[in-house]
């Protein structure tokens, strides 16, 4: 089948924002003007349609992406809706990593809130462009020009207005176009659904004249010919003239056009899908996509959005169906692909067959024959894909910049009490690590229990709650845990030999290591120094295996060690009786008990906190942070709300919302996400060296 819809007229969006500032309603808006839907759906009352998983509709927040695919002036326009909650940062990460624009959704209230900027630095690390939209201008102590000039201020970028309100709080009724000089009103009695133009009030006359004259200014200094054309008269500049250095602007990241309605009411959602359709880039506008050969990372290859190039394409989610099985979310970047056709997975160069094209809406979904360069959607029969792997052409491989995870932070252990049980934890652990790269699972050796590993408490709290609804799972849940780490202050060499005999053939291992600490994130780095072969090179993969092993296992409290390098230096074997296993034994012991005497430390995670807070509770917060372990970094004032920047240990901060709530007579709310491992003092490395001893105790009991 031929492509229907050219690619000039393909948009790859994503809704982005701070929690609670309404990206699901703006993305309901949507679909409801485009047509896509014939009802709205609301997210308080759990009946949005792009918040389809139970979990999301029982709270009322975004967990996992969904992808859809509406229609608008003959524009095609794929939409992925993001959550706003710090513990699944990794689902904007992905979706950023395969989107061609975004729209940054902001509240008219909040302005740019704590998670508005880090969604903003995620994209600015993808370089999107992005549409700006000020929604909630109907909430009380909403005001355009305030966030405005915060989101030029604290996300440092050139902000253009395109619109500007008429009216606010329960007043607001419609907008300016500052391009066209029309106000736009909207009509309640349809709830927004219709409105009228008419010539801007006379009351707005001189507000629009300086904002038009500061839009005009902004998008001119953009092309040159355009400010000679400016200096000589300024009304010289055609509207047309206007939207194409705009969308020029937008697109190389120079400038951010600024929007605003209420989503909720209806008011400025046609005009954001026209935004959207005029000044976001199409696949062609962006640069084509950069990888490189499988066999040789230095031979860079590019690939062009055209149906003619070879097929490439990544796989951005993972997600598992209960009547489909796996199903493969993928973004195409060149070539074209009919269902059926055998392709290659170059990140683990295996061969995967294209059984079935999915087109998606949430979780609904329509069959699809083939699927074309800038397309978004799902495909089933992958059996070995998972997130951030690189599907291509078997003929033309390529291999594409994988995406980064965040390693998680917070841990919780599972227990089931029956064999049927266990048997469907262990089934819907796989599914669910598949789907999530943030979510890890491992089993403690020492307690035969299940760990389960994420973001935080809410990351944890909906997949035990996932696995009990959707994999049937009864299961016992221990507390959450903070995952500790282990590393050394100072440089060590130890020797070790293993000799072992026993009648017959011995055993016989000789090292000699040094361990010596490396900088922070490094993780470990063995690096081999044998000279003359004191150790045969057979036997080097079973020393570093060995290592390795005594690092997962941990030491000192039985953490994982990290930022470790181990240097084997010097050893001796024996003809007959040294075999790899007596030298990974070797290298094992050798390694622990050279940790042991290089100042082993306990490290944990530092997290990264934003209270925003009415005056009369400041202090309060303040010292209850303190008594947290924690600091206060800065404070700053935003209308009458006082920002606190703080850090604080994860161990400390458990349960903080409900302590916050209190404290604040619930009218202060934060944001916490992850920062940094630092040592741990030495009172509380004996606290936990402690309880982990009885937690181990009391399962053996």
């Amino acid at each position: 089948m031929p492509r229907l819809i050219s690619l000039d007229k393909m948009r790859n969006i994503g809704i982005m924002a701070h929690i609670d500032a309404g990206k699901t309603t703006v993305t309901e808006r949507i679909l409801y003007y485009t047509g896509r839907t014939h009802k709205i759906g609301e997210v308080h009352d759990g009946k949005a349609q792009m918040d389809w998983m139970k979990q999301e509709q029982e709270r009322g927040i975004t967990i996992t992406s969904a992808a859809t695919t509406c229609y608008w002036n003959d524009h095609r326009i794929n939409i992925i809706d993001t959550p706003g909650h710090v513990d699944f940062t990794v689902e904007v990460e992905r979706s950023l990593r395969i989107l061609d624009g975004a729209v940054a959704v902001f509240c008219a209230v909040g302005g740019v809130e704590p998670q508005s900027e880090t969604v903003w630095r995620q994209s600015n690390k993808y370089n999107v462009p992005k549409i700006a939209f000020i929604n909630k201008m109907d909430r009380m102590g909403a005001d355009f020009f305030i966030v405005l000039e915060n989101i030029e201020k604290d996300l440092q970028v050139n902000a253009i207005p395109l619109q500007i309100p008429i009216g606010k709080e329960e007043n607001f009724k419609g907008i300016i176009d500052l391009l066209e000089r029309k106000a736009y009103i909207y009509d309640d009695e349809s709830f927004g659904k219709n409105y009228h133009t008419e010539d801007i009030p006379e009351e707005y006359k001189e507000i629009t004249t300086k904002y038009h004259h500061i839009m005009v200014e902004k998008a001119v200094e953009l092309d040159d010919s355009l400010t000679e054309k400016y200096l000589e008269d300024e009304n010289s500049i055609t509207e047309e003239e206007l939207k194409r250095v705009i969308r020029l602007g937008t697109i190389n990241n120079k400038i951010v056009p600024v929007l605003c309605g209420a989503a909720f009411k209806n008011k400025g959602v046609q005009k954001l899908l026209d935004a959207i359709t005029y000044y976001l880039p199409a696949p062609i506008d962006v640069p084509p996509v950069e990888g490189h050969s499988p066999d040789d990372p230095e031979n860079i290859i590019t690939r062009k959005a055209d149906d003619n190039e070879p097929f490439s394409a990544l796989a951005f989610k993972v997600q598992t169906d209960p009547h489909m099985g796996k199903l493969v979310y993928f973004r195409v970047y060149s070539g074209s692909l009919q269902a059926g056709t055998a392709i290659l997975n170059a990140t683990k160069d295996r061969k995967e067959r294209l059984g079935r094209i999915l087109q998606m809406h949430a979780n609904k979904r329509e069959n699809r024959e083939d699927i074309f360069a800038g397309d978004i959607a799902a495909a089933i029969g992958f059996d070995h894909t998972v997130t951030g792997d690189t599907i291509c052409d078997q003929d033309n491989p390529i291999l594409l910049e994988a995406i980064e995870f965040p390693t998680p932070v917070m841990s919780l252990s599972i227990k089931t009490g029956s064999r049927q049980d266990q048997d469907r934890l262990s089934k819907g652990l796989i599914k669910l690590a598949e789907e999530d790269p943030t979510f890890s699972v491992k089993t403690d050796k020492e307690t035969n229990e299940t760990i389960l590993s994420g973001m935080g408490e809410l990351h944890l709290e909906i997949i035990v709650d996932r696995l009990k609804h959707e994999f049937n799972v009864e299961a016992e849940v221990g507390k959450p845990q903070v995952a500790y780490k282990e590393t050394v202050l100072k440089s060590v060499s130890e020797e070790y030999k293993h000799v072992k005999q026993s009648g017959g053939r011995g055993q016989y291992g000789h090292v000699l290591l040094e361990i010596s600490p490396t900088d922070p994130g490094q993780g470990f780095e063995f690096k081999n120094d044998i000279k003359g072969g004191s150790v045969p090179k057979e036997y080097i993969p079973a020393i570093e295996k060995g290592i390795i092993e005594a690092l997962h296992e941990g030491i000192y409290a039985g953490y994982p060690v990290v930022d470790v390098q181990a240097r084997l230096f010097d050893g001796s074997y024996h003809d007959v009786d040294s075999s790899e296993i007596a030298f990974k034994i070797a290298a094992k012991e050798c390694f622990k008990k050279a940790f042991r005497k290089a100042m082993p430390i306990l490290l944990e995670p530092y997290m990264s906190i934003e209270v925003t807070s009415p005056e009369e509770h400041v202090g309060d917060i303040v010292g209850n942070i303190c008594s947290r372990r924690g600091k206060v970094l800065g404070m700053d004032l935003k209308g009458n709300q006082h920002i606190i920047s703080a850090e604080a240990p994860l161990s400390e901060m458990f349960g903080y919302a409900t302590t916050l709530r209190s404290l604040s007579s619930g009218r202060a709310n934060y944001s916490m996400h992850f920062e940094k491992y630092v040592e741990v003092p030495f009172e509380i490395t004996e606290k936990v060296i402690e309880e982990k001893k009885k937690r181990k105790e009391e399962k053996e009991k």
